[in-house]
This record gives structure tokens, sequence and C-alpha cells, in this order.
């Protein structure tokens, strides 16, 4: 939708080279494909943290993408509520790093641009990235259930 309504996908290459926005990522090491309980837990409390430090990048995406803004709202509770279920599942649920009020305010301030065509490349990169993170969470989330005695 954004490439269509703001057309951010074309001439955007260069942006999207030098994204430096730092979002969460899941990866290989994070143990997300191993057997190992350690490693379950490492990744579960990856997907946790990634969850939780998306909020504000997502809260950015609902402030400056106003005509998707009730679906973001949604995607925003809907984020929250995994991050907690999957914390939950985490061995030590006080390992997991939340983003205190201060990181997020600082990334606030960094996410706000003048200009509307920067805006819309860094909306763009968000659902990008956060839409790559999902699918590797929901992956390793349906791998830990099939090698673990838990359900989502």
């Amino acid at each position: 939708q954004m490439c269509e309504k703001f057309t951010v996908c074309e001439n955007s290459m260069e942006l999207l080279l030098r994204n430096n926005l730092n979002l969460p990522k899941v990866t290989e090491e994070d143990g997300d494909l191993l057997t190992f309980l350690s490693f379950q837990d490492k990744c579960l409390r990856k997907i946790s943290s990634g969850l939780y430090t998306f909020q504000t990048y997502l809260e950015h995406v609902q402030e400056t993408f106003a005509s998707e803004k009730q679906n973001v709202k949604s995607l925003c509770y809907s984020t929250e509520h995994l991050a907690r279920t999957v914390r939950q599942m985490v061995i030590n649920p006080d390992e997991v790093a939340i983003p205190d009020s201060a990181t997020q305010k600082s990334l606030r301030a960094k996410l706000k641009s003048d200009k509307t065509w920067i805006e819309k490349i860094t909306t763009h990169l968000i659902l990008r990235d956060f839409t790559s993170f999902m699918e590797k969470t929901v992956r390793a989330l349906r791998y830990l259930e099939n090698t673990r005695s838990f359900s989502v």
C-alpha cells in the first residue's frame, strides 16, 4: 500500500541501502532453528525483546501513516500482546530486554524528520523489517511448539 499511495518504492534504493534504523532481527545465531533448551530460551528472549522494541517503531508508523492509523493501532496492540505472551514463555522473564522510556523517547526523536519523503521511506523500512521479523518469529514459534511442550 505504501508503494501505491506514496510511491516511495520507486527510486528509493539509495535510502533503502542506507537503512540505519537498527531494527530488531532474529537470526540463526539466536537459536531459532536449534533444539537445545538454552538456545530456545535465548531465541524466545530475542523475539520478545524485538517485539517490545518494535512497539516504538510501530507507534512512529501510526503517527506518520495517518490513512492506516486504525490498522496500525491494532497492529501495535497485537504486537504488545505477543511480546508479553512470548516473555512469559522465557525461563526467566526478567532477562527480556525491554526499552525504557528514555530509550523510547530518544528513538522517537531520531525517527522524526522535517521531510515527508524521508518519513515515508522510514515507515516503509519499518514495515518491511517488521514483516521479516514476524515471518521469522512465526517460523521459530512453530518450530519451538513442535519441539517443546507449550502452545502459543
